[in-house]
């Protein structure tokens, strides 16, 4: 299986922006709970970010926070939380597990866009977790973004996050082509979801568009429902995105290769940066 999109990619904080038939590339996000039952994360993640928060003291900002998978373990650790994304239907779910947990004193949650917003204080510690970085389109989103973290970020702040790897190798191998990316059991029920990517690459602009195809069974194989949907990403080269943060006004602190800060290298799938203000 190829590294490119994953099981569930990632949430989003930035604007989605239509394909030339007018598709939305934000349609997957409508269904937070196909969203939660699919992306289960990456090896040590959690772990990883909630101890960023617990060395940082917070409050913590996780930009593209979806459902809350990172911003509500942060907020069990004790440690204050902002989750910002863009999608109301992500952060309408967010906000029932918090209140069921009864974290809501420890967690704000608020609808924005990673490109423009403006919270008017400053974090020890700004996250962007399961490669949501990769949905900043362009460039200009990107730096955009960037701009807003460091406006954000406290002097000695840190800011970390993870993107996969791209190789040509993957993105030949995935261009016009179906991906099956597993089957997800559905909590509480013997309902399972399969999940299935189309996925067409655009070398010039390094977009993926990404169909996504699942598919929910009952405990005998019945098919119950299927839904469809559309996102996009961009891939970054790791020699682009050092660039792109020195451009930003950021230092590289750290780069690994996994969660469990195994040093990057020519053979790593996953990057996970930790920087600081220049």
């Amino acid at each position: 299986m190829t590294r490119i999109a994953g099981s569930g990619v990632c949430p989003f904080g930035v604007r989605p922006e239509s394909g030339g038939d007018g598709r939305m590339d934000s349609h997957i996000y409508d269904w937070p709970e196909y969203y939660d039952w699919t992306s289960t994360g990456l090896d040590r993640d959690v772990t990883y970010y909630v101890e960023l928060a617990k060395q940082s003291g917070g409050p913590v900002l996780d930009l593209g926070c979806g459902t809350g998978r990172i911003s509500l373990a942060i907020a069990r650790a004790g440690i204050p939380v902002t989750g910002l994304d863009l999608s109301p239907a992500m952060l309408d779910r967010a906000r029932k597990k918090s209140g069921e947990m009864k974290l809501d004193d420890r967690i704000e949650w608020v609808e924005g866009d990673m490109t423009s917003f403006d919270l008017k204080r400053k974090f020890p510690l700004i996250i962007i977790p399961y490669r949501s970085f990769l949905h900043l389109l362009t460039v200009r989103d990107q730096v955009e973004a960037l701009k807003r973290i460091h406006a954000h970020l406290a002097d000695d702040g840190l800011l970390a996050f993870n993107i996969f790897v791209p190789t040509v190798t993957d993105l030949a191998s995935v261009d016009r082509d179906y991906q099956y990316r597993g089957t997800f059991p559905v909590p509480g029920t013997d309902h399972t979801v399969e999940l299935y990517d189309y996925m067409e690459v655009d070398p010039f602009s390094q977009t993926v568009h990404i169909i996504r195809y699942m598919e929910r069974y009952d405990g005998h194989g019945i098919l119950l429902e299927k839904r469809k949907g559309f996102f996009r990403i961009r891939y970054i080269w790791p020699t682009e995105l050092h660039h792109l943060l020195n451009l930003c006004g950021f230092r590289i602190t750290a780069r690994y290769g996994s969660f469990y800060r195994a040093p990057f290298d020519a053979g790593s799938t996953e990057l996970i940066i930790e920087a600081r203000k220049r």
